[in-house]
């Protein structure tokens, strides 16, 4: 089986961290290739910033572009709403069953991850590879079989962060895949 990560967000924007996050896991771990999968609308995070699905798809395809390890996933946009990761895995599994696909977070989600539906079918049924995130330590608690620490470099790059700084009139464009930045600038988003 073709061993497939996922990386959800709602990736607003994709950033540079995003991105190494993902090359880490395709260079260090089994993971063969990666999907970011642009989640519609976290049930955790409110949405009052939130860019259309349409245009924050558009800016992980623009990411991802030149480099076909990497995929741009919509698939959650074809799922009922709210998105819920566990939906999607077992939509996913039904139409790709030749792929295993193993859940990337960052330490920060597996904190919350006892308040995610059906978060102990996610624990069972696949593989979670975890990275660390400044502030939050995992604790013993948090280890179970199908968990898996990694120690990909810890990066604080958030893309409120970047929001915020383009609302400013900061220029971003080393945070940012170029044709991201150029998209954003031509768009006018965050202004």
């Amino acid at each position: 089986m073709k061993t497939t990560g996922l990386l959800f967000g709602s990736f607003n924007p994709v950033h540079m961290g995003h991105l190494m996050i993902a090359n880490y896991f395709i260079e260090f771990t089994p993971v063969e290739n990666l999907w970011l999968v642009v989640s519609p609308q976290n049930p955790l995070k409110k949405s009052s910033v939130l860019l259309s699905g349409t245009e924050r798809l558009e800016m992980v395809r623009l990411a991802l572009q030149d480099d076909s390890r990497f995929l741009a996933c919509d698939i959650e946009f074809q799922l009922p709403e709210p998105s819920y990761t566990t939906n999607t895995l077992r939509h996913l599994t039904a139409k790709h069953p030749d792929r295993e696909f193993i859940l990337i977070m960052g330490a920060d989600n597996l904190a919350t991850l006892s308040q995610w539906k059906d978060y102990k079918v996610l624990l069972e049924k696949y593989r979670i590879f975890v990275y660390p995130r400044p502030g939050y330590p995992v604790d013993e608690d948090a280890k179970h079989l199908n968990i898996s620490l990694h120690e990909a470099p810890m990066v604080e790059i958030s893309s409120s962060f970047i929001r915020d700084s383009i609302k400013q009139g900061k220029d971003m464009r080393f945070f940012l895949p170029p044709r991201v930045y150029e998209y954003i600038l031509k768009k006018g988003f965050y202004r």
